[in-house]
């Protein structure tokens, strides 16, 4: 694998919804991390076809692209959390609040979009990446210690959870090959109210909204649903 440098220019898309880059990480040591293989954060835009399948439980399984790192299995990756995409609209926000350049990828993300409002998607909408993938909206990214220490912001954590553009997990529905470039196109939209951005608020910042992500049925994230249920019996003793 030849990464592209950061900053290098990336391939112009004609398409209104697209993948600007696909983004693939190699394992290296972290000292904000106690995973003993370290951290696959540090994601960079690849110029060649990447496989995308489904990869297999959490706790066992990393990530979906083939060629990616995903470290701590404990947290990270498995079938509901199989790509982490994320819009460079957002990332072109954050450079202006940081006062940075945020190369496509350095918020660990494996896809980073043009015209998807990623934090909008609803949980279940399904995504036909390329010709062949399919995949589905499971959950955002809930930011860890990792993630604060590799962007090296202070309070990041506490910033990044106020903004609440958290960026979307997918799993992978059908499995297929992709690239930098490739079209976006959403072919389902559930009927609920369910977005990223409001399961996030859920998980954080809102606890009173949990009982409504239950409205997202099967395509929730498993773990936000047994969050969800626990929140809604306590409430209800």
């Amino acid at each position: 694998m030849t990464p592209l440098s950061y900053g290098a220019v990336m391939p112009h898309t004609p398409h209104p919804s697209a993948v600007l880059t696909v983004n693939i990480g190699r394992a290296m040591p972290s000292a904000h991390t106690d995973c003993p293989a370290g951290t696959g954060i540090d994601k960079r835009p690849v110029d060649r076809l990447v496989r995308v399948t489904a990869p297999g439980p959490k706790g066992q399984a990393g990530s979906g692209l083939a060629g990616d790192s995903v470290c701590d299995l404990r947290h990270h990756g498995g079938d509901d959390q199989a790509v982490y995409a994320y819009a460079r609209e957002d990332l072109d926000v954050w450079e202006r609040e940081l006062g940075r350049e945020l190369a496509n990828g350095s918020f660990g993300e494996n896809l980073t979009t043009s015209g998807i409002d990623v934090n909008g998607a609803l949980i279940g909408e399904l995504w036909r990446v390329g010709s062949e993938l399919l995949l589905e909206v499971t959950s955002p990214r809930i930011p860890c210690r990792t993630f604060a220490g590799w962007l090296g912001e202070r309070g990041w954590l506490k910033r990044f959870t106020q903004a609440a553009v958290p960026g979307a997990y997918l799993r992978v529905l059908e499995p297929g090959e992709i690239r930098s470039g490739d079209a976006v196109e959403i072919v389902h939209r559930p009927d609920h109210e369910v977005t990223v951005a409001f399961l996030f608020r859920a998980e954080t910042t809102e606890r009173e909204l949990l009982p409504r992500v239950l409205a997202a049925g099967e395509a929730l994230h498993p773990e936000a649903r047994k969050t969800a249920l626990k929140y809604r019996s306590a409430k209800a003793i």
